[in-house]
């Protein structure tokens, strides 16, 4: 008996990336890529056109990002499927990934059978973490790290990353759709969770907690 067809939205806005993973994946028979996304607007439009049995998303894409395309499609549809597939492999991404909505979390640096096996997974309803991205959440959960970033909400998390990546609020207000006092607000919520005071203060927690790299 043959195994069911598993239908794939594949949103990445690298067009090298889309054909390396389209290609990867067309190898098996019983997957096919149904179309491809290049923003989260984008994924979220196609999503709703298409259905797919799971959604390969990155999380560094230009308009409302990756973790706002899982929240939006989540709340549009919670039995969506997502895996994402990224190339941040710090825990705080993960952890915020799977908070967001998502059902897996691959590196961009997993094996092709690794990846195959979590479509595979995430396809059945199954949670999947990629091995590398599995030891390292177990070993800070297991040592009891203190992880200031996880008292973040997603949204927060994702005005965090782009506070720290250099955007202005008017920036980030624009790719998240959102008020510039909006944005401020959040900045503000952000600052009085992690204890700082300045944008100096933020990206010297993000760099300790590898959201960012020097």
């Amino acid at each position: 008996m043959s195994e069911r067809l598993i239908r794939i939205l594949l949103a990445d806005d690298h067009a090298v990336v889309r054909a390396g993973f389209r290609r990867l994946l067309e190898q098996r028979p019983e997957i096919r890529v149904l179309a491809e996304a290049v923003s989260g607007e984008d994924a979220y439009r196609l999503y709703g056109v298409l259905k797919p049995d799971v959604v390969v998303m990155d999380l560094s894409m230009p308009g409302m990002g990756g973790m706002g395309t899982i929240r939006r499609i989540v709340a549009r549809d919670p039995s969506a499927r997502i895996l994402v597939f990224s190339i941040h492999e710090s825990e705080a991404f993960a952890l915020q990934a799977l908070k967001s909505g998502a059902l897996g979390y691959l590196t961009k640096a997993a094996a092709p059978d690794v990846i195959v096996t979590a479509v595979h997974e995430v396809a059945r309803g199954r949670p999947y973490l990629a091995p590398d991205v599995a030891q390292r959440i177990a070993l800070y959960t297991a040592t009891g790290a203190d992880d200031p970033l996880a008292c973040l909400t997603a949204r927060e998390f994702e005005v965090f990353q782009l506070v720290v990546d250099g955007r202005t609020i008017d920036q980030i207000a624009e790719a998240l759709h959102l008020s510039s006092k909006t944005v401020a607000n959040y900045a503000t919520q952000i600052k009085q969770k992690l204890g700082v005071s300045s944008p100096v203060e933020l990206v010297r927690l993000a760099l300790k907690h590898r959201v960012i790299s020097d």
